[in-house]
């Protein structure tokens, strides 16, 4: 460990130097509280900040971090979180942010959004606490800044790591609500099997979001706090905030229904995100869904690799079979039974549809059409004549939002009808009027549903470098992955929040090529993917010990492959040798 009046004085020594110069700061520095160890530097004033990773580390000791804030995992990761959020906040506050040229002068960490994540920003161990985070180290052109870098390392830097990491300076109140929400709220998720249910939504909780590009809560006069109907009402004792009701959706097929505008995607949009738990003031903090939750929608134009749809679609024009359909330019219908045989093949319990975002005639098809085009000519088999199929012989629930079909009344076990933004129980009237206006049409599902076919993916084609030969994974946004020369839309994957997750894929799916040999079923590769970051951390994605990466879950690590055009799958079901997810455990090197 380096001393502090040598970094001063090589600090002072670069002053109108090239910017190359700054390379000689790398190394760890012993601040009078804490540790400094620059990792990386970037090369050019106008690199983005993920290119730099500098580390500050306080020992646990002097942070004053109790063995209470972090005795569980769900509360280390809470803890973790709040720092990370105090840190940008401290950001913001002290650093005077960008001077000079490109991201000169800045100082900031990974900004953290309405979802309490683990994220690699802040570490965490039995002897310190560890922020990672990026200083744009200051110059004006090329040319070293060095009295900005004084009192940014000298100065803004230990304010920031004073006023965040150090529990002697935090509103310990507010940590410890913190905590207890993300507690609360897994206690309650982790209730939901034995209570027969897939999601809760609390009473009092605020659903409507800012914007369609702002998750936080709206804060307006005019909102409708959410209230269970009684029918509905369920209640939970978590450990910290006492008894807490509200709504439980019961496991089978649940329509949401009301007229445009009442709330029902608003809905729809909460338990989609009620895999994740909320920051308090969210207003959705005890809003949850069961882990294995998956929206799925239609995604016109993407592609997919030897995937069984025949549940859905069959004897496609000059197509060979749909047992192992492939296609680059997807149709609404295609995509969307492709989503749902990938969600299946490796684990999802609910499903999540808004006719919205729906192909229709994946959707319905009503007695005049059937009529009109007979089965003979239709390849595609509606969801309604699977959806109730899909519980009774795969146990997977399914929760739609349907405003504009009648048909789906007839295979519902609860109708909740929004009015007015409020939810009521309208399941007997729904089958009463089911009972009275038969429709008429002829259900054209087989009599089982059989599982699609799992598939057995390749390395080939996985090749993370771009055209110059260098290594790139990033995510310059959640819903979109640099992946080498290829540029992945997700736009269709809707509950991937942050970038830091999406990057953390790209780099987990690399890193799981070495499971993908033709003869590993793709849900057991997932399997061992996540299985070595629960053993060792997101850091085993990266040994950089980078700060820009968050925790995410193999359902979207599998869509995120399934989209990736490059994906090559083994064409033939392997006869020997095959490793399927009841296979024993196959270590990761």
């Amino acid at each position: 460990m380096k001393p502090l009046e040598l970094l001063e004085q090589q600090i002072q020594q670069l002053d109108g130097k090239d910017y190359g110069a700054y390379q000689s700061l790398k190394g760890s520095w012993q601040y009078p509280h804490f540790e400094l160890h620059i990792d990386r530097i970037p090369k050019d004033p106008y690199a983005p900040p993920g290119t730099g990773v500098f580390r500050a580390r306080v020992t646990r000791d002097r942070a004053g971090i109790s063995e209470d804030m972090s005795s569980s995992r769900i509360r280390e990761i809470a803890l973790r979180d709040y720092l990370a959020r105090q840190f940008h906040r401290q950001c913001v506050r002290i650093n005077k942010g960008r001077r000079g040229t490109g991201n000169s002068g800045l100082i900031t960490i990974l900004e953290p959004g309405q979802t309490i994540l683990e994220r690699t920003s802040v570490a965490l161990t039995d002897r310190y606490v560890e922020a990672r985070f990026f200083i744009g180290m200051p110059a004006s052109g090329r040319k070293i800044q060095a009295g900005i870098a004084e009192s940014m390392l000298f100065e803004e830097l230990p304010q920031i790591l004073q006023q965040s990491l150090l529990a002697e300076s935090l509103d310990l109140e507010e940590l410890g609500k913190h905590l207890q929400t993300a507690e609360d709220a897994e206690f309650i998720r982790d209730q939901l099997h034995s209570r027969e249910l897939v999601a809760f939504i609390a009473d009092g909780a605020v659903l409507p979001r800012a914007s369609g590009v702002d998750q936080r809560p709206l804060e307006t006069s005019t909102v409708v706090r959410f209230k269970s109907p009684e029918s509905l009402r369920v209640s939970f004792e978590p450990p910290n905030a006492g008894t807490i009701t509200g709504m439980g959706i019961p496991k089978g097929v649940t329509l949401i229904v009301g007229g445009g505008y009442h709330g029902k995607s608003t809905l729809l949009q909460a338990l989609e995100l009620g895999i994740y738990n909320h920051i308090p003031g969210d207003g959705r903090e005890y809003c949850v869904s069961l882990p294995e939750t998956v929206k799925v929608r239609a995604a016109s134009g993407r592609s997919v690799v030897n995937t069984d749809i025949s549940a859905f679609i069959k004897d496609i024009p000059l197509q060979e079979a749909t047992t192992s359909f492939s296609t680059v330019n997807a149709s609404g219908s295609t995509s969307q039974a492709a989503f749902i045989s990938e969600v299946m093949e490796v684990g999802a319990e609910v499903i999540l549809v808004d006719e919205d975002t729906s192909a229709t005639n994946f959707m319905i098809r009503d007695k005049r059409m059937q009529e009109l085009v007979t089965k003979k000519h239709e390849p595609i088999t509606a969801f309604v004549d699977r959806v109730r199929q899909l519980y009774e012989e795969h146990e997977i629930s399914t929760i739609l939002v349907m405003g504009g079909s009648g048909d789906y009344l007839s295979v519902a076990d609860c109708v909740i009808q929004m009015l007015n933004f409020e939810p009521y129980d309208v399941s007997e009237r729904a089958r009463e009027i089911a009972t009275r206006y038969t429709t008429e049409r002829v259900e054209e599902g087989e009599r089982t549903f059989r599982r699609p076919r799992p598939r057995f993916p390749l390395s080939d084609g996985l090749d993370p470098r771009n055209e110059y030969g260098h290594f790139r994974i990033s995510a310059p946004e959640p819903r979109q992955l640099i992946f080498g020369q290829n540029k992945v839309d997700l736009a269709d994957v809707e509950q991937l929040m942050e970038k830091a997750q999406t990057k953390a894929i790209g780099l987990a799916i690399e890193q799981a090529k070495q499971y993908m040999d033709g003869k590993t079923e793709l849900k057991r590769v997932v399997e061992l993917a996540m299985s070595s970051i629960r053993e060792e951390g997101l850091d085993v994605l990266d040994r950089k010990l980078t700060g820009d990466l968050a925790q995410f879950r193999g359902l979207e690590f599998a869509s995120v492959l399934n989209r990736m055009r490059s994906l090559a799958v083994n064409p033939e079901t392997p006869d020997e040798g095959v490793i399927s997810s009841e296979s024993p455990s196959k270590t990761s090197s």
